[in-house]
C-alpha cells in the first residue's frame, strides 16, 4: 500500500484518491506481517501486542516477542494432531491474548482461520463446522463439551482444544498442549490469493453463507483502516520537511474478534502497524466501556453506533468524570446520525468516521476527518483504491440524488484489482455469481450520492418499504427518535394495513430515567405511554416529512441484535407479519 506524504489542507480527497495505488505482492502472509516481523526487531520484548483489561485484575501485557512464541509452539501443535495447509481451523474465543496467538499460529501454517461467536447455540455452531469441514476447534473450556459433542455428527472434526480444559473428561488442554512444542516454527510460504479466512455472514433469508478471504484482503483493508482512524500510528502533518512521522498509538473496539468488524477492523490492522490492542471479553456496558478509554490511554476506536448512542446516554458529559486521549472514533454497522455525530464532536472531541463495508469487500466507504471534511450522517466517500458507485438494477450508474445498490468494481480508478475482495462463497458457486453485475459487487445496501460524490445510507434494501405510497427508509426515523430524551434506542418497521399496505411502526427503548417513570405509574401505564408517544409523533413530525412519523409506537426493553451489534430489523418485521395474520 502506497499513501502519499501528505500536508495541511481543506479537502485533500481529490488529490489522495488520484494517487494511490496498491502495492499487492505475490507471496504474502497475514501472520508475517502483522506478528513476525515485529517479533525479529531488537525491541521485540518491549513492544506490546496485546493488552487485556479485566474488571478483577490489573492489566496484562503481552509483547511481539511472546505472541510470535506462543503462536509458533501453538502452531507446532496444531501439525502434530494433522492439521494440513487449507484445512479449516475453527476459533470460537472472546477477545483476549490466546486468540491473536490462534489466528497468528493458524495463518502462519497456511491453514484457513474460521471465527465463530462464543454467542452461537448448539445448531449456529453446528451448521458451520459441518459445512465448513473444520478438522479442529480451539475454544474456553466451557464450550468444549458442545464442541466435543459435534465430533459425533461431523467425523471431519478430529480434535478440541479448550483453554483451562485439563482435567475435563473431553477435548485437549490448550496449556499442555503448548508446554511440550518448541518456540520455533518455518512458516509457510503462502500466495497472497491464498485463502486465509472463512467468515459466515448471515443474510436475510436461507443459511449462512461462508466468505472465504485471502491474505491480500488486509492490503486492501488498509487504506481504509488508515483513513478511518485520522492516519493511525502516524502524524499526516508533520514539521514542515519531514516525512510522516510515527506516533504513540492504543486501539479498542468492543467488536468481537471472530466477526468482520473485530477481526478485520481492529486486530489484524493494530498489529500490522505494530501497535498494541486492548483484548475485553466483558459485556459491554457505557462504564466499561469509559473506564476501558481511560485506564488503556486509547487513542483509537472503533465503536458501533448502538455503543455510542449507549455512551451519550449514560454520560452526556464525559469530561467530569473521564480523562480520555482519543484522536478517531470510527463506527460502522448502522447509521451514526447527527444527534451522536454531534455529541462525539462536543463531548468526547472527536469527529466520528463513519465507514461501510462488508464481510465480502470490506472497509470500502467512509470518512477521515483529518483529510476531508465530514458530514453527519453521511456514510463518507470511496476510500483511496475503491471505485464505489451507487448502480441501478441493470448495473449503470445511479445520477446524483438518485438512490441505488452501492457497488464496488473490480478495478480501481487506475484499472489494477481491488485487493480488497473475498475469494467467493464457501461451496456456493452461484450465491458467489448472483453478487456480481459485471465487474461490479453489489452490496445489497441502498444510498444515494451527492453531488461532492458522499454517500447517504438509505437502508438494507430488503429493510425499505412503501407506506401510503412512500418510499420509506428506517434509519433517519430512527436517528430522529434518539435525539428525544426518553429514547435509548430505535428500530423502525413497517406494519401491515389493508388500506395503505404498511404503516410506519417504532419499537422504541426508553432511557433509563424514562424507563424508571413508566415502571413508578404502573397504575396508569396505558395513559403514560400514550402521552409519550404522541411527544414523539410530534417530534418527529416536527423533523421529518409528514408520512414519515410512526402512526404506531411500541415501548420495548431490548431490541433484538446481531452479534456485531445490528439491529434486527427482520425479526420485528416477521413478528409484524406474524400479528397481522392473526
Amino acid at each position: 500500500m502506497a499513501l502519499p506524504s501528505i500536508s495541511i489542507a481543506p479537502d485533500r480527497y481529490a488529490e489522495l484518491h488520484a494517487q494511490f495505488c496498491w502495492q499487492v505482492p505475490a507471496r504474502f502472509n497475514i501472520a508475517q506481517v502483522c506478528c513476525a516481523r515485529w517479533a525479529e526487531l531488537p525491541d521485540a520484548n518491549q513492544r506490546i501486542a496485546v493488552c487485556t483489561h479485566s474488571t478483577s485484575e490489573p492489566p496484562g501485557k503481552h509483547s511481539y516477542a511472546q505472541l510470535q512464541q506462543q503462536a509458533n509452539r501453538l502452531s507446532n501443535a496444531l501439525q502434530a494432531l494433522g492439521v494440513q495447509r487449507g484445512d479449516r481451523v475453527a476459533i470460537v474465543l472472546p477477545q483476549r491474548f490466546e486468540a491473536a496467538v490462534a489466528y497468528m499460529a493458524v495463518l502462519q501454517m497456511g491453514a484457513v482461520a474460521m471465527p465463530l461467536s462464543t454467542l452461537f447455540g448448539p445448531e449456529a455452531l453446528a451448521f458451520r463446522l459441518q459445512d465448513s469441514e473444520a478438522v479442529l476447534a480451539l475454544c474456553e473450556a466451557s464450550n468444549v463439551a458442545t464442541l466435543t459433542a459435534a465430533r459425533g455428527d461431523f467425523p471431519l472434526l478430529r480434535h478440541v482444544i479448550g483453554l483451562g480444559a485439563r482435567g475435563l473428561p473431553v477435548g485437549l488442554d490448550y496449556a499442555d498442549l503448548l508446554a511440550t512444542q518448541p518456540p520455533s516454527f518455518a512458516a509457510v510460504d503462502t500466495h497472497a490469493n491464498d485463502a486465509a479466512v472463512l467468515i459466515y455472514t448471515s443474510g436475510t433469508t436461507g443459511n449462512p453463507k461462508g466468505a472465504l478471504i485471502p491474505h491480500r484482503a488486509l492490503i486492501g483493508n488498509l487504506s481504509g483502516f488508515v483513513c478511518s482512524q485520522n492516519w493511525f500510528g502516524f502524524d499526516p502533518y508533520p514539521p514542515r520537511g519531514q516525512l510522516i512521522s510515527e506516533v504513540p498509538s492504543v486501539f479498542w473496539s468492543p467488536a468481537d474478534w471472530t466477526w468482520t468488524g473485530g477481526l478485520m477492523d481492529a486486530l489484524l490492522p493494530s498489529l500490522y502497524f505494530g501497535r498494541p490492542i486492548v483484548a475485553y471479553s466483558g459485556r459491554f456496558s457505557a462504564d466499561a466501556a469509559f473506564d476501558i478509554l481511560q485506564q488503556h490511554s486509547v487513542t483509537h476506536t472503533f465503536l458501533f453506533p448502538t455503543a455510542l448512542k449507549a455512551m451519550m446516554k449514560a454520560y452526556p458529559v464525559p469530561a467530569k468524570q473521564f480523562k480520555l486521549k482519543l484522536r478517531a472514533i470510527m463506527s460502522a454497522g448502522e447509521a451514526v446520525g447527527d444527534a451522536v455525530f454531534a455529541y462525539s464532536q462536543q463531548q468526547l472531541g472527536v469527529t466520528v468516521n463513519e465507514m461501510f463495508g462488508q464481510t465480502e469487500i470490506n472497509y470500502i466507504v467512509g470518512n477521515c476527518s483529518r483529510m476531508w471534511p465530514a458530514k453527519g450522517g453521511s456514510m463518507g466517500r470511496p476510500y483511496p483504491g475503491h471505485r464505489v458507485a451507487v448502480i441501478d438494477d441493470a448495473g449503470q450508474e445511479c445520477e446524483v440524488g438518485v438512490a441505488g445498490d452501492v457497488a464496488l468494481n473490480r478495478f480501481d480508478v487506475h484499472g489494477d484489482p481491488d485487493p480488497i475482495f473475498f475469494l467467493g462463497y464457501w461451496k456456493n458457486a452461484g450465491a458467489t455469481q448472483a453478487k456480481f453485475t459485471g465487474d461490479w459487487c453489489r452490496t445489497g445496501d441502498m444510498a444515494t450520492r451527492d453531488a461532492e460524490g458522499y454517500l447517504w445510507y438509505q437502508g438494507r434494501s430488503d429493510d425499505m418499504f412503501k407506506a401510503a405510497g412512500y418510499r420509506i427508509g428506517p434509519s433517519e426515523i430512527e436517528n430522529c427518535l434518539v435525539k428525544h430524551p426518553a429514547v435509548a434506542n430505535a428500530a423502525v418497521v413497517p406494519k401491515p394495513d389493508r388500506e395503505r399496505g404498511a404503516l410506519v411502526k417504532a419499537y422504541v427503548v426508553l432511557a433509563t430515567e424514562f424507563a424508571q417513570q413508566r415502571q413508578a405509574s404502573s397504575h396508569a401505564t396505558a395513559q403514560w405511554d400514550a402521552a409519550l408517544v404522541a411527544q414523539l409523533q410530534a417530534h418527529v413530525k416536527g423533523l421529518l416529512a409528514p408520512y414519515e412519523y410512526p402512526k404506531e409506537i411500541e415501548f420495548i426493553e431490548v431490541l433484538p441484535m446481531t452479534t456485531t451489534g445490528k439491529v434486527q430489523r427482520r425479526v420485528l418485521r416477521l413478528q409484524e407479519e406474524a400479528r397481522a395474520a392473526i
